[in-house]
């Protein structure tokens, strides 16, 4: 109790400081829910690039006002409405971001020499920053589940409001009420919104969490699985990666438009490009939005350079989706090294 309470004088002093113009007192005020808050606007945006703009906006903007923060509500509650804000205005701006399977059906056979499409959105995988706190209370979905590629992607296709009402109440445990002072609305456009997201939610979002799927298979299946993916590659071995993968899986790799389902197709892919083609790979075991995922390099004639972040999504111990992010400008976001020696 007494922690509490020198936390909330703490608290109090700062608030003051920050005030009267003190940088320092506002970045300990800000500190403490910097990672979540960047972790709420990867949610609402698709981007850990597009999340770490919004919320520099949102605390420049944080910044400015805090001389007209009165307190009524909590700074937790204050900070979290700005970043949504300026979620909202960077939705407005760039619409919403998009995976392969959004724009068209599935490819048959591999596509050899394809481009990438540069004047899509991509939806982008994030490294994990503020998914280790436990949800509040009240909230529906962990802190990992919100993040899962397909929740994610899932939000993409709600409007602003829609997908702002949803993770304020179900992911961060906001009341409705609360939800609708800091959208400044009503109650029953909460309400109305919720209804909305839930019901997309629902039709797009596996009824299984990839959470509750690691928790079942064990980390020593998970750990087979990053590993045998990763050594099939690198030997060109087709006949050990189908082992790994399900019958329906998929494979999409942004920004290539293609994408193949079911396993003939993936692996027609699989022994044109990567496999053959591409030449000598090497990789990293790393986590990407809760799940576990591959930083893979490409021999570029010197060294093995970043190449991409494949993101596995598992199902019954196998592999059912991977979704190669092919962007080497993303292992900085990891922390991962641009290139192998």
């Amino acid at each position: 109790m007494s922690k509490v309470f020198s936390q909330q004088v703490s608290q109090g002093d700062d608030l003051e400081l920050a005030r009267r113009g003190d940088g320092a007192a506002f970045s300990r005020l800000v500190e403490p829910l910097r990672s979540l808050l960047l972790a709420h606007c990867y949610r609402m945006l698709g981007s850990a690039h597009d999340a770490d703009d919004a919320l520099q906006e949102a605390l420049l903007r944080a910044w400015r006002g805090i001389e007209r923060f009165e307190a009524r509500s909590s700074l937790r509650s204050w900070l979290y409405t700005v970043a949504t804000r300026a979620c909202l205005d960077a939705i407005e701006a760039r619409g919403k971001r998009a995976l392969p399977v959004d724009l068209g059906p599935s490819s048959d056979r591999a596509m050899i020499g394809e481009r990438p499409l540069t004047e899509v959105a991509w939806l982008g995988p994030y490294p994990g920053a503020g998914l280790d706190t436990p949800s509040a209370p009240g909230a529906r979905y962990e802190q990992r589940e919100a993040v899962e590629l397909a929740f994610v992607a899932a939000m993409q296709h709600l409007a602003g409001n829609q997908r702002a009402a949803l993770l304020l109440v179900e992911v961060l445990g906001f009341t409705a009420g609360e939800v609708a002072t800091m959208m400044d609305t009503s109650v029953t456009s909460v309400h109305s919104a919720l209804a909305r997201a839930r019901r997309i939610i629902t039709e797009k979002v596996p009824a299984t969490s990839q959470q509750l799927t690691l928790r079942k298979i064990g980390d020593a299946r998970v750990r087979e699985l990053v590993s045998g993916y990763s050594t099939a590659l690198e030997n060109g071995d087709a006949k050990a990666l189908i082992a790994l993968l399900t019958k329906d899986v998929t494979w999409s790799m942004p920004p290539l438009r293609h994408w193949y389902a079911g396993l003939d197709a993936a692996m027609d892919f699989a022994r044109e490009l990567p496999l053959s083609r591409c030449g000598s790979w090497r990789h990293l075991a790393t986590q990407a939005n809760g799940q576990p995922a591959v930083a893979s390099y490409l021999w570029d004639g010197q060294s093995h350079a970043a190449w991409s972040i494949d993101v596995l999504t598992l199902r019954d111990g196998l592999i059912g989706e991977i979704t190669s992010f092919v962007d080497a400008g993303l292992f900085g976001l990891f922390g991962l090294p641009a290139r192998l020696p």
